[in-house]
């Protein structure tokens, strides 16, 4: 495996074109909204994580049958917290039955978020709620901030696709990123827009078609380089963002001699936060945002 030091010696990249955008000195970044408290990926969950100190919202977003952009985790509905219109379970062999991109959103808005106990997180609110449109959550966070003299907040968006389900749970990326970027309530956004994936596929197309727009790299496996990755990719991003237990002292020195930032996923312990902090990371995703304070 390559140092990141030779890295830098073999791999001539485009560099990152965000280097200089107005982006926050320390990024504390609600995961799903605030996953530990409130239903995940809704509304009520992006307004509580404002709320509790966040300064960025990091949520996920599918492709409809119908060409619209709807914010949910999964390609499907999760039968550990979301449920029937009419109340009832979703049986996990049922799944099949219920992917976005086969489903027109008047068919997934009915669907409700919020109202069943999820066990991961017991402190979350009980409440009903449902999967939104993105121009939905963009146009109330937006108003909750204006009406609350909030700061204006950024937005880290994570396209979920990969290259096994294209065509089944996702367009291909090109169409896909065209029907991302046709939501007109992102032009509002400007630098205050961040996409993220860790399919590599949907970034190289934003990078070309999108070159304002910073962009950043997921990752979670430890089995690939960073050399590798930043090889496939073939550009510099403005954000790597690893899993928490990948940060080491050299790769943030080396991503900082480049422009990039290093915003780890997803850190719930607040010893871990401090490490982290003290490391020089450029901000933290967690599934409680109000922690981030208390570092």
């Amino acid at each position: 495996m390559k140092s990141l030091l030779t890295l830098a010696m073999v791999v001539t990249l485009t560099p990152t074109v965000m280097a200089t955008a107005p982006l926050p000195i320390f990024f504390k970044v609600g995961h799903r909204g605030t996953r530990g408290m409130m239903p995940e990926n809704t509304i009520p969950a992006m307004i509580r994580a404002i709320e509790d100190g966040a300064n960025t919202l990091e949520f996920d977003v599918h492709i409809t049958k119908d060409g619209k952009v709807v914010v949910y985790h999964d390609a499907s509905f999760d039968p550990a917290y979301t449920t029937k219109p009419d109340g009832s379970e979703i049986k996990p062999e049922e799944r099949g039955k219920y992917i976005f991109y086969q489903m027109n959103y008047s068919e997934i808005r009915p669907f409700r978020i919020g109202e069943k106990p999820y066990s991961k997180f017991p402190q979350q609110q009980r409440i009903r709620t449902y999967a939104p449109l993105l121009s939905e959550m963009i146009d109330s966070v937006e108003a909750y901030v204006n009406h609350h003299h909030k700061a204006p907040v950024y937005y880290l968006l994570e396209i979920k696709s990969s290259e096994k389900t294209d065509g089944k749970e996702q367009p291909a990326p090109e169409e896909y990123v065209q029907k991302l970027m046709e939501v007109k309530q992102l032009e509002k956004l400007k630098h205050r827009l961040l996409i993220q994936s860790f399919d590599i596929r949907p970034l190289q197309v934003l990078h070309k078609s999108h070159p304002k727009v910073t962009l950043g790299f997921l990752t979670g496996d430890k089995n690939v380089s960073f050399y590798q990755q930043l090889e496939s990719l073939g550009f510099m991003p403005g954000l790597y963002n690893p899993h928490y237990s990948l940060v080491t002292k050299e790769l943030l020195d080396y991503c900082h001699s480049k422009g990039m930032k290093i915003v780890p996923w997803t850190v719930a312990d607040l010893e871990d936060m401090k490490r982290l902090k003290e490391m020089g990371v450029d901000g933290i995703i967690t599934d409680y945002p109000d922690r981030i304070n208390k570092i």
